[in-house]
């Protein structure tokens, strides 16, 4: 009997939507087909002390989910680690900022209102950049919460707005009744790139290619299975949801998130969406000019 290659996966968040493929791979045993066990771990496990990111730096995971920003921090810090993005989730961005009162009409109206940040990379500057192009100052109180209590803050109007994903946050404003305004990054001329990204260590990609080529061939079939069989993938994430959130329209959030990716190119990332997001951070002087987006992923290990 062959023995099953082991992989740990360090989600972004408390088990969602965005991870139905995960772990409607793990309970139909697809990575099992593949050979692989695979354990997935959430922040819950550690409060957020610990990054996706930063678990994948120190070799606890092999594979991290977290936003492209990451990789381009991590790739070009001054004792640079090697990330690539080896698959996207979603086609589109499906992130919004959230405002939870009627006197924020647009971005421009976040101007000395409150934002729960992530403290991620170049957030806080995306968020000043969005309220600018909309023809406010940028001047906007940052408050740092601790990560994993920041959605129920603006539940609470303890703080004003916060960066949510519409197919589950969104989502769950709806069924808990809350009226939230959103604003997409695109809308005001950010062009915000792909999030969350599987994420590796290219020494490791390297080294453990057709492992990490079967991890991805069994993700994508999760998620494709996702779209083909709702009902079931419904019953299969509700068993992981935290108990906080079962209130979601499951249905609604998976018909969500299914519209924004295609069977045939799960997970291919395209040149031009990185190389547009690189060249407005390289505008921006958030990153150095030399950046190279053409090293921040591969497509190689999709199939």
């Amino acid at each position: 009997m062959k023995i099953k290659n082991k992989l740990k996966l360090a989600l972004d968040w408390t088990p969602n939507i965005n991870h139905i493929g995960f772990f409607i791979a793990c309970e139909k045993l697809l990575y099992e087909k593949y050979n692989l066990k695979v354990e997935i771990e959430d922040p819950s496990f550690d409060n957020y002390k610990l990054t996706p990111a930063k678990k994948l730096e120190n070799g606890f995971v092999d594979f991290a989910l977290c936003p492209l920003e990451s990789i381009i921090s991590y790739r070009y810090k001054e004792n640079p680690i090697n990330f690539l993005a080896i698959a996207k989730l979603f086609d589109s961005d499906l992130s919004a900022i959230a405002t939870n009162t009627d006197k924020i009409k647009s971005p421009k109206d976040l101007d000395g209102k409150s934002y729960a940040s992530y403290n991620a990379r170049y957030e806080d500057k995306i968020i000043c950049e969005m309220v600018k192009n909309d023809g406010g100052r940028g001047n906007i109180d940052f408050v740092y919460p601790e990560k994993l209590g920041i959605w129920n803050t603006l539940e609470n109007m303890k703080y004003d707005s916060t960066w949510i994903f519409l197919n589950w946050e969104g989502v769950q404003a709806e069924s808990n009744k809350l009226n939230l305004k959103y604003f997409k990054m695109k809308d005001y001329n950010i062009p915000y790139s792909y999030s969350p990204v599987i994420t590796a260590r290219e020494d490791c990609i390297r080294n453990k290619f057709s492992i990490y080529k079967r991890f991805l061939s069994a993700t994508k079939e999760g998620f494709i299975f996702a779209k083909k069989n709702k009902q079931e993938s419904i019953e299969i994430l509700s068993k992981f949801i935290p108990s906080h959130e079962r209130n979601i329209d499951l249905k609604k959030s998976l018909s969500m998130t299914n519209d924004n990716f295609k069977e045939k190119d799960w997970g291919i990332m395209h040149k031009k969406n990185i190389k547009n997001f690189t060249d407005w951070l390289i505008k921006m002087k958030l990153v150095n000019k030399n950046l190279d987006y053409s090293k921040l992923f591969t497509n190689t290990l999709i199939s």
